[in-house]
């Protein structure tokens, strides 16, 4: 299989001959194996692994996204990933990182709801003066 891991603004890794992928969705982990059908699966944080002959064993941090297996061909489009050697430094910088990042956009986002929603009334009250 051919691997690539793709960030909004360039392309984090590339792998050929990719022996196995294995992701994190919300309903757990799972496994590509070369000819397994094609698939698409929407990705949780947490840690991607690849295989090569080449490199043995890969591991990649990767924030929300999504994976395509077409073929051969295997797309995972993530907004950060990050490589890394030790696993455990990987599993701490998902955490630290990636889950703190999201707590701080849904909160961002709670705010801008509420603004949005004032804006909303006054300008309603605004319309029936």
């Amino acid at each position: 299989m051919n691997l690539h891991i793709l960030l909004p603004f360039q392309i984090f890794a590339s792998a050929t001959d990719v022996l196995r992928v294995v992701a994190e969705t919300s309903q757990g982990s799972f496994g590509l194996l070369p000819h397994r059908l094609d698939c698409v699966a929407a990705l949780v944080p947490g840690i991607l692994t690849y295989e090569t002959e080449a490199d043995g064993e890969v591991f990649v941090a990767v924030d929300g996204g999504v994976l395509v297996k077409n073929g051969a061909e295997v797309l995972v489009s993530v907004r950060r990933a990050l490589g890394g050697a030790d696993l455990g430094q990987l599993h701490t910088a998902v955490e630290q990182e990636f889950l703190a990042v999201d707590e701080h956009e849904m909160s961002t986002r709670a705010v801008m709801a509420k603004l949005e929603s004032a804006f909303l009334r006054r300008f309603a009250a605004f319309r029936h003066e």
